[in-house]
């Protein structure tokens, strides 16, 4: 993507009222919508966050198909998810917001109980052991999403990544969270959780072209 466009994307991104762009003194110094995202909604619906949101396609279907619920895709790229906020403005999904910061700073966002959900949809796996840090799913980050989803809130992970799901599985079975489903290859699964199948993204779809197995794990961190 060319300069001119990423700049216009960030131009346009700002008079989105979906788009949430907060600097990050903002967010640490005393975030105002820490505790308060329901006002920003004006509802109590739950609230679900997808984490690396990149275009927003997972958290626009999400939105689609749970109106009951609000969803606030996360990303740090904020030309990337203006596609995702100029499409639910087009078709006026008020249930939809996009939160432009980086993931590590979930806790100076969100207030404990405040995410009912959270999805993480085909991160980085971040293979080489010294980016171990770097994975979303690693014993500081769950900390750090458990301290603001509610109580017994779940997490759902989905990734073409044979390896970072053994490495997820095998971290919750040491810690003794509670997995609620988990399956290396969701497509060719029997009774399969309809909310891991129903939403496909543009990669997914390339992914399962090529007859790659797609994993899913849906869990409860159970951290003291």
């Amino acid at each position: 993507m060319g300069s001119k466009n990423k700049l216009k994307r960030f131009h346009e991104n700002e008079t989105f009222k979906n788009v949430v762009q907060p600097t990050r003194e903002e967010v640490i110094s005393g975030y105002k919508l820490k505790g308060n995202w329901h006002s920003f909604f004006k509802n109590s619906n739950p609230i679900v966050v997808e984490l690396g949101c990149g275009k927003g396609e997972y958290t626009i279907s999400l939105a689609e198909k749970y109106p009951d619920k609000n969803f606030i895709g996360i990303d740090i790229k904020g030309a990337r998810f203006w596609r995702g906020a100029k499409t639910s403005l087009e078709n006026n999904l008020n249930n939809v917001a996009f939160l432009r910061t980086q993931i590590e700073l979930m806790e100076y966002c969100f207030s404990f109980n405040e995410i009912s959900e959270i999805w993480i949809t085909f991160p980085d796996p971040q293979i080489k052991y010294k980016r171990t840090k770097h994975r979303l799913v690693n014993e500081e980050f769950l900390k750090k999403y458990q301290n603001v989803l509610s109580k017994n809130g779940i997490i759902h992970l989905k990734t073409d990544s044979e390896f970072l799901h053994g490495y997820v599985l095998g971290m919750l079975h040491e810690g003794k969270h509670q997995i609620l489903y988990a399956n290396h290859d969701i497509y060719n699964s029997s009774s399969p959780p309809v909310e891991a199948i129903s939403i496909q993204t543009f990669y997914e779809k390339q992914y399962l072209k090529q007859n790659k197995p797609i994993t899913y794990i849906k869990f409860i961190t159970k951290y003291n």
